[in-house]
């Protein structure tokens, strides 16, 4: 199953879109806290997510917990720092797609410690980044295209 990773999303609208296609993809949602928002009823509303229920979220309290437990697993980290495009990655059935903050991105801690690990979607110099939720999309369909379309018609 591909895994989708938010290391402290802060907008709920983003995280809501990118539940939404979670849901559509069958992909499993990792939340990292500290989020910029609380997972309440009222604000899954407000982010217009109607498709809650039919994703796998899995919550962390924090980076460090996320990383301990699947540092060893195939990670892809996103950032506008790494040289090497996403493109030229290959995405294995448990691939962790991993995302920052939409105000910063990863901590450069993270972008240095899994340096070989970091991808960048191409963009045109001096912009900064797509929204959150369109590089969570662009990034998860390559990695199932790569993958055959598993369980997609």
């Amino acid at each position: 199953m591909l895994n989708i990773v938010l290391v402290e999303p802060e907008i709920p609208q983003n995280t809501g879109n990118i539940a939404r296609t979670c849901a559509c993809i069958g992909a499993r949602l990792h939340l990292v806290e500290p989020m910029g928002f609380r997972l309440t009823q009222r604000n899954l509303e407000r982010a217009g997510c109607d498709y809650w229920d039919e994703v796998d979220i899995v919550q962390w309290p924090c980076a460090n917990a996320f990383f301990e437990a699947h540092g060893a697993d195939e990670l892809h980290l996103f950032t506008g720092q790494a040289r090497r495009s996403f493109a030229d990655a290959s995405y294995g059935d448990d691939a962790f797609l991993v995302f920052g903050r939409e105000s910063r991105g990863l901590d450069l801690r993270l972008v240095e410690a899994y340096a070989n690990r970091c991808v960048r979607i191409p963009m045109r110099e001096g912009l900064r980044s797509l929204n959150l939720s369109n590089a969570v999309a662009v990034a998860a369909y390559e990695a199932l295209r790569q993958q055959g379309w598993p369980q997609l018609r």
